[in-house]
């Protein structure tokens, strides 16, 4: 396959800042490399074992790639006419955050965008209020979608790029519309918005893991007393709370090495001079896969059961109504031919078990992962801070995490059209597909 002709002045480093900054380089024979030597990275060691990054390529060589020069061309010029209108939007988004559920002005924004590029919008949809779908159809076929996030971070703003994740959406959006409209592909695309990030589903935040999640809010009542006069008469809400910390500290040490249980106090208390008789706190469980989130769970329900007994508490705890977000399973075709087209751009990725030995967040394209094949890959953003902090959110808006964006969108849509084009690629996206979910 020819390279896609864009030269970018360095090349990418990880999306998630640290805990996968040794994800992303240059080929040399014994590390990762970037020109710029503050970005030189040494390949974990004991990964000898695992199939070699170049015998990864040679299986997509041997695939009947379609998505010729041509139709590159046509994608990217699509994405680079837009390209100022992107990072006006992005820029935006970032001044003007909005927190989930409550992202009205990014809705706003994003919608008009799409509906200018010719998509038919529905808005508000899904029984939510910012959520949208965007629409193009070119004669019958394969359904395809692109998803976008827009939503940011209480007290943190775009800590996690949603800003970037948004654009990216719309540009590989773009992309792909392009070349139905050239003629050179007649199948339906349908490029769908659950709110938050979506046959190709695909995502832009090769393999880095992404687990499942579920969260529980717990309350504890005691009886309130004056702290000083009387405590003996009280029971101590707080003290509950407080055990529920040192069982789960103690727990830690019995649970597998991926499982995680963090969280916060939502009420302490209301004096210091009365015994709390109401506490409350808010709880995530994750686990690598769906299937080891039950144990977790009841795990930590005794945990809050054994405190409300030791402090003579009642306690009442309930889980998110709308169930577990699901572990992503990322379809290895179509994570291979991504990271191939980033490949032509100088971004190297490593092996497929190292990747996810390096992964920990969540996102709910894991539930969509679970009904048709997916990829949520990762890109770049020439930073070294971790997601989640004040200085990615900083990152967030400069001129090259813009273009990162606008390299990995061309990429992203070149990886879905090749699901249109492509009979042969199509049928092996969808055997690895059933294969990986019978596996989970």
């Amino acid at each position: 396959m020819a390279p896609i002709q864009l030269a970018l002045d360095e090349p990418e480093t990880s999306c998630f800042g640290n805990y996968l900054s040794g994800l992303f380089g240059k080929k040399q024979p014994e590390q990762l490399s970037f020109k710029n030597e503050k970005f030189t990275y040494p390949v974990s060691s004991g990964m000898e074992e695992l199939p070699r990054y170049e015998d990864c390529i040679e299986q997509i060589k041997k695939l009947n790639i379609e998505c010729t020069d041509e139709i590159k061309q046509i994608v990217n010029h699509a994405i680079d006419s837009i390209s100022d209108e992107l990072r006006a939007i992005s820029l935006d988004l970032h001044e003007n955050m909005e927190t989930g559920m409550k992202e009205v002005h990014a809705h706003n924004i994003l919608t008009g965008f799409l509906e200018k590029q010719g998509f038919k919008v529905t808005r508000h949809a899904y029984g939510m209020d910012t959520a949208f779908t965007a629409e193009y159809s070119r004669g019958s076929g394969r359904r395809i979608g692109i998803c976008s996030e827009y939503d940011g971070l209480p007290g943190l703003g775009q800590g996690c790029g949603h800003n970037l994740i948004a654009i990216s959406g719309l540009a590989s959006a773009v992309g792909i519309k392009a070349v139905l409209e050239s003629g050179k592909a007649s199948v339906k695309y349908d490029r769908v918005t659950y709110k938050r990030r979506i046959i190709h589903c695909a995502n832009n935040h090769q393999y880095a893991k992404m687990i499942a999640i579920h969260d529980v809010r717990v309350e504890f009542f005691g009886k309130p007393s004056h702290a000083a006069a009387a405590p003996w008469e009280g029971v101590n809400a707080l003290d509950a709370i407080v055990q529920v910390w040192n069982n789960v500290s103690m727990l830690r040490q019995q649970l597998l090495p991926t499982d995680r249980i963090h969280g916060i106090v939502t009420d302490g208390g209301q004096a210091p001079n009365i015994i709390p008789e109401h506490t409350s706190a808010f709880f995530f469980v994750r686990t690598m896969k769906l299937s080891q989130t039950k144990g977790l769970m009841k795990k930590l329900e005794n945990c809050f059961e054994a405190a409300a007994l030791a402090t003579g508490c009642q306690v009442k705890y309930t889980w998110r109504e709308i169930g577990v977000t699901k572990d992503v399973i990322q379809n290895s075709v179509m994570a291979d031919t991504y990271a191939h087209h980033m490949e032509q751009y100088g971004i190297r990725f490593p092996s497929k078990e190292e990747q996810i030995s390096k992964g920990g967040a969540s996102t709910d394209m894991g539930n969509v992962s679970y009904e048709v094949p997916v990829i949520h890959p990762m890109y770049g953003i020439h930073t070294t801070a971790s997601n989640h902090t004040i200085e990615f959110t900083a990152a967030a808006k400069t001129p090259q995490a813009h273009k990162d964006t606008i390299t990995a969108s061309k990429c992203l849509a070149a990886t879905g059209i090749e699901v249109l084009l492509n009979e042969e690629y199509f049928n092996r996206v969808v055997k690895a597909f059933e294969k990986d979910l019978s596996e989970n």
